[in-house]
């Protein structure tokens, strides 16, 4: 895998107020752990080397628990938003020298088993300055953002929804720094707004994923999440003890 993942982890995290008062979104524990440990354990499965974490609300935490990656078998480093939050297009343009030509994006929260070398090739070959992972949501598991016709996104807007909309951003993306070229590394930025733009100029390719995604930014996500895990769990003891 050559290319490092950038992990959004910046937010406020208010829909899991009271447990996120005093600890950021990415340390809620879960089966025990801090959710980042299970995330980071994924990626090092997957093929992921590097990653640099952007982070905001309660950062510190996030370094102190996480530190340099080795434990995980990856290589971590960070970027502090600062003063003030930087949004999720702003943190990425921050760090931008850190993550080289071309990178993934992934959100903090998010635990997402698919196969990061398909999308990485997907990306490669598409020519576009950006690929969102795309999963047939169907109004499911969250609202639906993405009108995705087997080829490319048609159109993807997280406000401007409408009933052709079956698919959901997936939460995975691959993207070139010249995306960002322009953006201000000092003022806050939406990166689903950089995402429609493209979208809208045809320059957002698609890559479709189709084993669900988790969460832990809201209650229900939390439990479904850890739910999940334990059937993992018991799935391999199965599996260990059927030979």
């Amino acid at each position: 895998m050559t290319l490092p993942v950038a992990i959004l982890a910046g937010g406020l995290a208010r829909r899991l107020r009271p447990i996120t008062d005093t600890i950021p979104k990415a340390l809620v524990p879960i089966a025990g752990e801090p959710f980042a440990y299970h995330q980071l354990r994924l990626l090092a499965e997957r093929g992921i080397e590097r990653v640099v974490y952007c982070l905001g609300y309660l950062g510190e935490q996030v370094i102190a628990a996480v530190g340099d990656g080795t434990r995980f078998g990856l290589s971590v480093q960070y970027i502090l938003d600062g003063p003030s939050l930087l949004g999720t297009a702003g943190a990425i343009a921050q760090a931008l020298p850190k993550l080289g030509e071309s990178f993934f994006i992934l959100y903090g929260d998010s635990y997402l088993d698919c196969d990061y070398w398909a999308v990485e090739n997907a990306f490669r070959n598409s020519g576009q300055p950006a690929l969102m992972t795309v999963f047939k949501n169907e109004g499911q598991w969250d609202v639906s953002n993405v009108e995705f016709d087997g080829r490319r996104i048609v159109h993807y807007s997280k406000i401007a929804r409408t009933d052709r909309m079956r698919y959901i951003d997936y939460g995975l993306s691959a993207v070139h720094r010249g995306a960002f070229e322009g953006m201000p590394t000092t003022e806050p930025a939406d990166l689903a707004a950089l995402y429609e733009r493209l979208a809208e100029e045809g320059r957002l390719a698609a890559f479709e994923v189709f084993s669900r995604f988790y969460e832990v930014g809201s209650a229900a996500g939390l439990v479904e999440f850890e739910s999940y895990l334990s059937g993992a769990k018991r799935d391999g003891i199965r599996e260990a003890t059927s030979w």
